[in-house]
């Protein structure tokens, strides 16, 4: 039986064993844990942080989703009207914490599995504090962006300037009046750089090592997401030759500003976990020379930068924009079940081949997005932990 734990503040305490121990407190892990309720099983969701959806309390102020509030609700919650069409940072949170209530959760803080190990009759999660628990069934839902990487530039250690992630990065208030560098040009990169603009930066330089393809996160009120849904399943040659016409229509060539349309295919990047950048700024930053794109970096050296080009710089901050690593070769790496980029061999309903009761959600980026196809995942974990419930009954 799983060892008792503290409940998170204001969530009520379990007096039984779990059906199901779900490893993370975002909205991938309380959307599982909801699904699962509502399938008539017990799950308690661990996590390691002291309050639920800690990746959000952290992240930028000026970020919303790129997704609509109708297609980012969780399983059996809608997301208020008014959090507005583009939810907030703020809001999120907001609306993950009244989900929990909502829907009545058991959630442990503070506590972090560090292990999942097969046994017998299921599995065994070695976890902070001595605490070993039990459970026929484990969720793990520790995040698409677990772990901040900043990449091993040659001289990283002599730079002299401000070095940070872009999980750090708040507002643009400490670097007003400066000169900045933000290394990456996903959506993060991108929009951090448009509000280091608004913000009052002297300059504002954007490292590119692959040209991104950029979509309008709106056209004439149809969101980017609903064409990432349509097109969801098409084959991705389908896709990568249509997908070219609509970027000349909505989006306009930035070439002669540093920043050329991308040789290779919308989809193609997308199955390769690259989406597209939901311009909220971008192109008009560009466009005005406000945004300054620049080749990626090759070293950095005392207060210089050095470019892939051969050029240069002296900024005084740099900004990684430069991703996360999923982190889940400690957790689950000895059992076989991650591919070479340490990724989750599957995910949803289907459980790796050795491991009956380990379901993965939430560590794939897709271009009809993220709440979404965890909403989905939730689902199907649920119903096919419920029949495999069923079945050992």
């Amino acid at each position: 039986m799983a060892e008792p734990v503290a409940p998170a503040p204001g969530a009520r305490a379990s007096t039984v064993a779990p059906d199901a121990i779900v490893i993370g407190a975002g909205p991938g892990g309380l959307a599982a844990a909801a699904a699962l309720r509502q399938r008539g099983l017990r799950p308690l969701v661990v996590e390691r942080a002291e309050r639920l959806g800690a990746s959000w309390r952290t992240h930028y102020d000026r970020l919303h989703l790129h997704t609509t509030r109708r297609l980012s609700a969780l399983p059996g919650l809608p997301i208020p009207r008014a959090f507005g069409r583009w939810v907030g940072r703020d809001d999120v949170v907001r609306y993950l914490e009244g989900y929990a209530e909502y829907h009545d959760l058991d959630i442990a803080t503070g506590i972090e599995v560090t292990r999942v190990e097969r046994t017998d009759s299921g599995w065994e999660l070695p976890a902070t504090g001595g605490r070993v628990l039990t459970s026929p069934v484990v969720v793990v839902a520790t995040g698409h962006n677990h772990m901040p990487y900043i990449p091993d530039w040659t001289g990283r250690n002599t730079f002299s300037g401000d070095l940070l992630h872009a999980s750090d990065y708040r507002n643009a208030a400490p670097y007003a009046g400066q000169d900045v560098l933000v290394v990456g040009v996903g959506n993060t990169g991108a929009e951090i750089a448009v509000d280091l603009v608004e913000g009052g930066a002297a300059r504002v330089r954007l490292a590119v090592r692959t040209p991104p393809h950029i979509m309008r996160r709106s056209t004439a009120g149809w969101p980017a997401q609903a064409s990432g849904i349509l097109v969801r399943r098409l084959p991705a040659p389908l896709v990568d030759r249509v997908a070219p016409y609509i970027e000349k229509v909505s989006v306009p060539d930035l070439s002669r500003y540093g920043l050329p349309r991308p040789a290779n295919g919308l989809y193609s990047r997308v199955r390769e976990g690259a989406i597209p950048v939901q311009d909220v700024g971008l192109i008009a930053a560009v466009r005005s020379r406000r945004v300054e794109p620049v080749a990626a970096v090759e070293r950095l050296d005392g207060d210089k930068v050095r470019l892939a080009d051969g050029t240069d710089i002296s900024p005084e901050a740099v900004i990684a924009a430069t991703g996360y690593r999923r982190g889940l070769e400690p957790l689950v790496g000895h059992l076989g079940v991650l591919d070479d980029r340490g990724h989750p061999v599957v995910r949803g309903a289907r459980t790796p081949p050795g491991a009956p009761g380990l379901y993965f959600t939430g560590f794939t980026n897709p271009i009809s997005g993220m709440f979404r196809e965890m909403a989905i995942d939730a689902r199907k974990i649920a119903r096919a932990a419920a029949r495999a419930a069923v079945r050992g009954g």
